[in-house]
């Protein structure tokens, strides 16, 4: 019997034509790359005799079963995504690509990056268009004050700067 996972949260189904790339590069080295490695790599394991005891086997198989399951999800995921190309038409607002800049209540000016939750890297100050900041940002404009919930209770910041 295979383990129960509860159904994932939907997502904003958005990414930025770099995010789509670098997806799409996955899913060609998962295909044509690693799959074949692994399933090789099984292959010549299962001609060492006993498989419930053949480790080289065993692994093989979870392996190629994680690589299929990603290879899967990515397929569907892609079909489903738009990609977002083109600035939008009011740039003075805050919207999926933009880069804000913003200060927060002791005076510390910080930089964030909205995409999509499938790209989104908090070491480079990219957030998921889905996390609280940025939706609380979503729509707004320079000099509008922002208030949003974190762990540590509810924070305001002031919008400085908006960049596409």
């Amino acid at each position: 019997m295979g383990r129960y996972r509860p159904p994932r949260k939907p997502t904003t189904a958005l990414i930025s034509p770099a995010g789509a790339q670098s997806l799409r590069r996955e899913l060609e080295y998962l295909w044509r790359e690693e799959r074949p490695v692994v399933a090789k790599a099984v292959q010549d394991a299962a001609k060492n005799g006993d498989r419930s005891e053949n480790g080289d086997y065993i692994y093989g198989k979870k392996r190629l079963l994680e690589s299929d399951s990603r290879v899967r999800f990515l397929g569907k995921r892609l079909e489903n995504l738009t990609v977002v190309d083109e600035k939008p038409s009011d740039p003075e607002r805050v919207y999926f690509a933009a880069r804000v800049e913003f200060e927060d209540e002791d005076g510390l000016s910080q930089q964030v990056k909205i995409l999509g939750p499938d790209e989104f890297d908090a070491t480079q100050k990219e957030i998921s268009i889905d996390a609280p900041l940025a939706r609380a940002l979503l729509g707004k404009r320079v000099g509008d004050v922002v208030s949003f919930e974190t762990p540590k209770g509810v924070r305001e910041i002031e919008i400085l700067r908006i960049d596409y």
